[in-house]
């Protein structure tokens, strides 16, 4: 991997040296999947569960031992998206490894083999359409016979897997869970940050993927062993960190992962080699990433209905809420009504604006949140 231009990484995974801690939860990932247990990984968004697995996923044990397939679901929409998105993965993920392990693959896919192509020298092209998968029962059907007949041990690790229950197919958890049931060449991991959604998946005795995993959630790494992580890269960079930045720093971001992480990497940047990062840059950095941030926040709520954008701000300014619906609530932020918020709380939730933890509504995106108490 190429030496990052900054050493706080806030897209992908640029190796061991890069990554905080998780020590504790690697051990358990691995221990797990080793004695044959499959894992739902569980935790608010960018707290780092697909760094952690890609973590997992490039220890030389587990490179050695398994092949391993990633793929982030958020983003589709039907089991045909699912598919070919596991597919294409699975096609790309063996290419390293020779033709013999394409071959295997190939002669598997039959549904998909007219999409799939090879060069003189052997090389992989996936041409496969969305629009080409004419059957995604049978697609899938196929990814796990090629699973099952690989001639390595696989890990398959599927993010943000609540999104599963939006697809329009009819039992798919049960049919997902059937074919999981019966791999025995193949672990899975399940990721996914949508708490409640995640533990009623998992945990309710009538949904299909009921004990059938072990569950493990992913906490904010412990602020002192972030601060000497974040101290010992500025010595590389020739920079110095003053005691009390990261605790700063964790007061912003919540110790949420991906929040911290952008801070320090914009709190490096701005600070040029043999000079020293101090508190009250913390407070210049949030300001420079809410101006980069502006114009988007403010297309976010100019696309929002009124009643949803009125309620983002007053959630943004309360902070974590449980009485949403509490007269108090409503007369503080001038909203019309208890049902009013009720709705507009839906629509705010099935666009990921505002997350629900433990019975507490807050605003999604910490930055944005910050953003808006400033703007409002």
């Amino acid at each position: 991997m190429k030496t990052p231009i900054n050493p706080f990484v806030i897209t992908g995974y640029e190796g061991a040296h890069y990554f905080c801690d998780r020590v504790s939860e690697l051990d358990v990932l691995q221990r797990e999947v080793a004695n044959g247990c499959n894992v739902a990984l569980v935790a608010t968004r960018r707290m780092g569960k697909s760094g952690l697995i890609h973590h997992y996923f490039s220890q030389p044990v587990t490179q050695e031992q398994y092949y391993t397939f990633f793929i982030d679901i958020y983003d589709t929409q039907s089991l045909r998206e699912l598919v070919h998105k596991l597919s294409r993965e699975i096609l790309m993920r063996l290419k390293p490894y020779g033709a013999r392990a394409l071959q295997r693959f190939w002669d598997t896919m039959r549904s998909l083999q007219p999409g799939i192509s090879f060069s003189p020298m052997g090389e992989p092209s996936f041409n496969v359409q969305i629009g080409d998968i004419q059957a995604g029962d049978e697609t899938l059907e196929e990814i796990f016979r090629y699973l099952e007949l690989a001639d390595k041990p696989c890990i398959v690790a599927i993010d943000e897997f609540q999104q599963i229950n939006n697809f329009p197919e009819k039992n798919i958890e049960a049919k997902l869970r059937t074919y999981v049931q019966q791999s025995h060449n193949a672990q899975f991991i399940f990721s996914g940050s949508q708490r409640h959604t995640m533990s009623a998946m998992f945990m309710n005795a009538s949904r299909p993927f009921y004990q059938s995993v072990s569950i493990m959630h992913l906490g904010c790494i412990d602020m002192d062993v972030y601060d000497g992580f974040a101290k010992s890269l500025f010595e590389e960079g020739k920079r110095v960190l003053n005691d009390g930045v990261t605790e700063a720093v964790y007061e912003i971001s919540k110790g949420i992962t991906w929040y911290t992480q952008k801070l320090f990497n914009t709190l490096y940047a701005n600070t040029p080699q043999g000079d020293t990062c101090a508190i009250e840059d913390v407070d210049s950095a949030l300001d420079y990433i809410l101006k980069t941030q502006s114009y988007s926040y403010e297309e976010v709520l100019f696309r929002l209905p009124e009643k949803q954008k009125m309620v983002l701000i007053a959630l943004a300014k309360n902070g974590p809420t449980k009485s949403v619906t509490s007269a108090k609530f409503v007369k503080q932020y001038s909203l019309q009504s208890a049902s009013t918020v009720q709705s507009a709380l839906r629509g705010l939730l099935e666009k990921d604006f505002v997350t629900l933890e433990q019975g507490e509504y807050s605003v999604y995106d910490i930055f944005m949140a910050y953003w808006l108490k400033t703007r409002y």
